[in-house]
């Protein structure tokens, strides 16, 4: 798995002081989905509807399988509050892997670009590697893992919304409860440091994944766009 950049130093320092809530939202706050410029680029409305496909199709490869993430985590849950709210968030992801399907369906062909197989294989490897981190039997790390996914798939859900109002179809259920739940089951976790690591860990690589997501997607716009 890649290591994240600098504020991976900066998130560490702050657990000391305010816990996983702190170490998480300052690795969200520096890494990401939200500060990626290509997954704010395509939740504009001057996303190209061929990127828009493109990165349908690559969400749906990484996350649109079961068991996912969640479902792995939920597995390893480490006590009853984790127990509970993975439980309700295993339950989103499973309508968010839903939505995924119908925008994959809807969407068209998978546009044709320079490296596919290359990109394919690299996006397969994403999806087992996150897979690998969410079965970790560290404990805490599943957790972490499942907490980035929920918290950064606020932003990947604008991306995924503005493609459903482009092609005229129903958008999602309501993400936010869940983004909401999320929020308050992290501030409420009082862990061991040992813990705190783990979930810290498995959050950083979730979102050192999506940004390698986005960078993959940005190339292969970048390689269609003589065509």
């Amino acid at each position: 798995m890649v290591d994240g950049p600098t504020a991976v130093a900066a998130a560490a320092s702050s657990r000391q002081t305010a816990g996983a809530a702190a170490t998480i939202r300052g690795l969200l706050a520096a890494d990401g989905s939200a500060v990626a410029p290509y997954a704010t680029l395509l939740a504009s409305p001057a996303a190209v509807l061929r990127d828009l496909a493109d990165a349908v199709y690559a969400l749906c490869v990484v996350h649109g399988s079961a068991p996912g993430v969640v479902d792995h985590a939920l597995t390893r849950a480490g006590d009853h509050a984790a127990l509970a709210w993975l439980t309700d968030a295993a339950d989103a992801m499973r309508a968010e892997r839903a939505y995924l399907a119908r925008l994959t369906a809807a969407v068209g062909p998978l546009p044709s670009t320079p490296g596919h197989a290359a990109a394919e294989a690299a996006i397969i490897g994403q999806r087992q590697a996150l897979a690998m981190l969410a079965t970790s039997d560290r404990a805490g790390c599943g957790t972490g893992a499942a907490l980035a996914l929920v918290l950064d798939w606020e932003t990947v859900r604008v991306v995924l919304d503005g493609c459903a109002a482009r092609l005229g179809i129903a958008g999602g259920r309501d993400f936010a409860p869940v983004v909401h739940a999320a929020g308050a089951f992290l501030h409420a976790i009082d862990a061991a440091p040992g813990v705190e690591r783990a979930l810290a860990f498995g959050a950083q690589q979730v979102l050192a994944q999506h940004r390698g997501l986005w960078a993959l997607l940005e190339s292969r716009a970048a390689a269609r766009e003589p065509n």
